[in-house]
């Protein structure tokens, strides 16, 4: 089947064609004809199976080829990493057509998304917090909106927006259209639907029940020592056939130390987490998308966002807390009908999580295999050549840099020049203060007596400096006694030194 057979119009067809989108999913197939017609649909599918495009591209069309200026069609979603990626996938398909759209989250500046709705934008995609916001300083009006599409509901009710969301329905029409999609359907997801909509019909493009794992995705789970992780994720990552990798962890502080970690280990990481601001977050994730990072480290905050097909492995860092927190950071593997590897680390006081997932999901793995980075079952597991390290070598390049510039950083001392071409001999002579009793610059002799070294460590006669020894300044006493030392130790704190009596 084509997108041609459901009715899409030629222009969308041909912009899709050129991207090498030609088949439409499951789920796409069933709905599509049905929303073009204007029916109310209830989506249930589980993330990764092409839900942007089944509904996008009716709302597109039913705007027609040429809309009128003004807020016409609003995609809700729960996250603003989700509002970035559904915002792309219609400008895709949009790409042929007039229609403007604008994306609508926290985190950005009013001004741009303001300007957006101003230039009149005819396809809103935002998150619940901002689009009230802006709808109370009365910059975006919902009056005539006549598409109404709710993605991923059930990760609303999570979050709390439910309220939120009853609200922007109250906003909008009750002529709309109305669709939503949501992977499970709890009651209150139900329930709302039931208010907003007019007679639904439910579409379930795959089993509903997101107990089952998928079939595509071959999930490992380890149990692995805390000072071993990070030797084991990077002998996974040079397993052969790894392509871009997902890496979850459990706090913010643990995903910046991961990054900094890997990056130092050699490999090509980027992370997205709460204590980045939104235009970090989008830099991370635009990089990773476009293949200039491999390696993205994230919290859960920014699971739903991640669309994208050519993720071969998915890494649990620590183990998540519950099974469907479980589904959704492997789903980001195994996308598009592709196979997939998710690798989990259970710690030792985490094995109660793992029991319960283990149950919901029926792995039939009660225990955890005891995993160190040198266990054999890890290479064979995930087809890591033998001999592999956890640290890949440096190219020649790097070597050669690593043998100026960065061997000083490492306590090496290479020549007299710092990174920025400055002269070194400041940090030099503070190496040098504990140890040879050479002091700064601030205490050189001011009476034109003969530069010499401090006394001895042994307290014996000063000696001369050593040729070719750098005293950094040299601090200078004429007799070598102590009392001139105890007046350099005072006159440190800027106050003008007494002679000792």
């Amino acid at each position: 089947m084509t997108f041609s057979e459901l009715n899409i119009d030629q222009d969308m067809v041909d912009t899709l064609a050129a991207k090498g989108i030609v088949e439409p999913f499951p789920i796409q197939a069933q709905t599509i004809p049905l929303a073009l017609t204007g029916q109310d649909i209830i989506g249930q599918a589980k993330t990764g199976t092409g839900k942007t495009l089944g509904f996008g591209l009716p709302l597109i069309q039913r705007l027609g080829l040429d809309p009128e200026p003004g807020v016409k069609a609003l995609v809700v979603v729960p996250t603003r990493e989700l509002a970035i990626q559904v915002y792309e996938d219609l400008e895709l398909a949009a790409a042929g057509r007039p229609t403007a759209i604008a994306s609508i989250y926290g985190g950005k500046a009013y001004e741009g998304q303001i300007a957006q709705l101003k230039a009149g934008a005819q396809i809103v995609v935002g998150t619940p917090g901002r689009l009230l916001d802006l709808a109370g300083q009365r910059m975006l009006n919902l009056d005539n909106v006549q598409e109404m599409v709710l993605d991923e509901a059930d990760k609303m009710l999570d979050l709390g927006f439910l309220a939120d969301i009853e609200k922007l329905f109250a906003q909008t029409p009750p002529t709309r259209h109305t669709m939503l999609f949501s992977a499970t359907m709890p009651g209150p997801i139900v329930a709302l639907a039931r208010r907003f909509m007019t007679r639904p019909v439910h579409i379930r493009a795959s089993d509903p029940d997101e107990g089952q794992i998928q079939a595509n995705i071959k999930h490992l789970i380890y149990r692995a020592h805390s000072l071993d992780k990070d030797e084991v994720i990077s002998r996974i990552l040079q397993a052969e056939g790894r392509g871009k990798t997902v890496i979850f962890t459990r706090t913010k502080r643990a995903a910046a130390k991961l990054v900094e970690e890997l990056n130092d280990r050699g490999f090509n990481a980027a992370a997205v987490h709460g204590d980045l601001n939104q235009e970090q977050r989008e830099r991370a994730m635009a990089a990773f998308k476009a293949g200039k990072k491999d390696i993205l480290i994230a919290t859960d905050v920014a699971a739903r966002g991640i669309d994208v097909d050519d993720v071969t492995h998915v890494i649990n860092h620590t183990i998540p807390d519950d099974e469907k927190t479980y589904l959704h950071r492997a789903g980001r593997t195994g996308r598009a009908g592709k196979t997939g590897i998710a690798v989990t680390f259970v710690d030792w006081e985490d094995l109660h999580k793992w029991a319960l997932i283990n149950r919901a999901l029926e792995f039939g793995q009660p225990e955890p295999t005891e995993t160190y980075s040198s266990s054999p079952h890890l290479y064979t597991d995930l087809d890591i050549p033998q001999g592999v390290k956890g640290r890949l070598k440096p190219t020649p390049a790097v070597k050669a840099a690593g043998t100026t510039g960065s061997q000083s950083a490492r306590g090496g001392r290479s020549d007299s020049t710092g990174p920025d071409g400055g002269e070194r001999s400041g940090s030099r002579r503070r190496r040098t203060r504990g140890g040879s009793g050479q002091g700064g610059a601030e205490h050189a002799t001011t009476e034109g007596a003969p530069a010499t070294s401090a006394e001895g460590a042994d307290g014996g006669e000063p000696k001369a400096p050593a040729a070719g020894t750098h005293d950094g300044g040299g601090s200078q006493h004429r007799d070598g006694n102590s009392a001139p030392r105890r007046r350099r130790r005072r006159s440190r704190g800027g106050s003008p030194a007494t002679p000792a009596s």
